[in-house]
């Protein structure tokens, strides 16, 4: 077995690039006696939250309603940007007291959006969310909302390699979202030849100081502390919470009785209503009930995961040996 010790990647020092399922996590002598004495809050930009989870920015995981119910139970949200009026997004959100976390694109109607916005009133959250974040019409963008809105914590992405993260980071963008082609329903990987695997791609990001959000590869609950500890300070998860009650994914009822939901990648056909630079797939994943008890069962997971690091808080993961299996 190769060995990292927190934040040292074995993937430079073997040529071996590491997924989630390639590495685990070693314990160390527990620091609380129980494990319900775990912080596992996490600040991120100017407020703190509950869990350092996030539903995908995406339309079968997360929709008006969802967001408002994570906000006032003190969880962060990002709202996807298909089909959403920032904001009239942004001032129901105001109206109900809440935080508002909007996602724009890079093309013109989304700079038109800015403007719109700057009228009215700033979200408190701002992700640019594009599949491809090293580019130039990013560093436009970002530009056009510093102008614009000053103030509003600003995410860019997404980028998987050092020198994409150091590029957002000079841009002074306030987080970066780290993640090309590993998510469930995201084929950027057959279609194009170009992803990484998302626990090398954190390793490497973080070397760039600036926070975080991992943003696809999470399969289990088990994942979220693997992401803390190679760096990401906030935890994106979208089959993780999809299929769900609260998800906005259609329900399907199939003869033979079960139940299942859709969900599908934002570049997928049928997100875009037309067959075009498609590098996502649409499937359907089993009915879970309500979402109230997946994000329980995180936050037991995650408090465990606390008292396996020796820690008290998620600070604890900074540090965490693994070994790649």
């Amino acid at each position: 077995m190769a060995y990292g010790m927190g934040g040292v990647s074995m993937g430079e020092v073997e040529g071996k690039e590491l997924h989630y399922s390639d590495i685990l996590l070693l314990p160390r002598r527990a620091a609380i006696d129980s494990r319900l004495d775990a912080d596992i809050t996490q600040k991120f930009g100017p407020y703190t939250f509950n869990l350092p989870v996030v539903p995908a920015n995406m339309k079968t995981v997360i929709n008006e309603e969802l967001a408002l119910w994570l906000s006032e139970k003190g969880y962060f949200y990002i709202h996807h940007r298909f089909g959403v009026d920032p904001v009239q997004f942004t001032t129901m959100m105001r109206q109900a007291g809440q935080i508002a976390s909007i996602s724009l694109g890079v093309n013109e109607d989304s700079m038109k959006q800015v403007h719109k916005l700057a009228e009215y009133d700033k979200p408190d959250y701002i992700t640019v969310d594009i599949a491809h974040g090293h580019c130039d019409k990013m560093e436009k963008m970002v530009r056009h909302i510093k102008k614009y809105l000053p103030g509003s914590f600003l995410i860019a992405g997404n980028v998987c390699t050092y020198e994409g993260a150091r590029f957002l980071q000079e841009l002074e963008v306030d987080a970066i979202k780290v993640g090309i082609g590993s998510g469930k329903v995201c084929t950027t990987k057959l279609m194009t030849g170009f992803s990484r695997p998302q626990f090398s791609a954190l390793l490497e990001c973080a070397k760039v100081d600036i926070p975080i959000i991992a943003d696809g590869g999470i399969e289990h609950n088990g994942d979220v502390a693997k992401a803390l500890v190679a760096g990401a300070t906030m935890v994106m998860a979208g089959g993780l919470l999809a299929g769900f009650d609260e998800s906005p994914g259609k329900k399907i009822v199939h003869d033979d009785g079960r139940l299942t939901k859709e969900y599908f990648g934002s570049a997928s056909e049928h997100n875009k209503g037309a067959k075009e630079f498609v590098e996502g797939r649409r499937i359907e994943i089993p009915y879970r009930g309500s979402i109230v008890d997946k994000l329980i069962e995180i936050k037991q997971s995650l408090r465990s995961s606390v008292s396996y690091a020796g820690g008290k808080d998620l600070s604890c993961f900074r540090d965490v040996d693994w070994v790649r299996q």
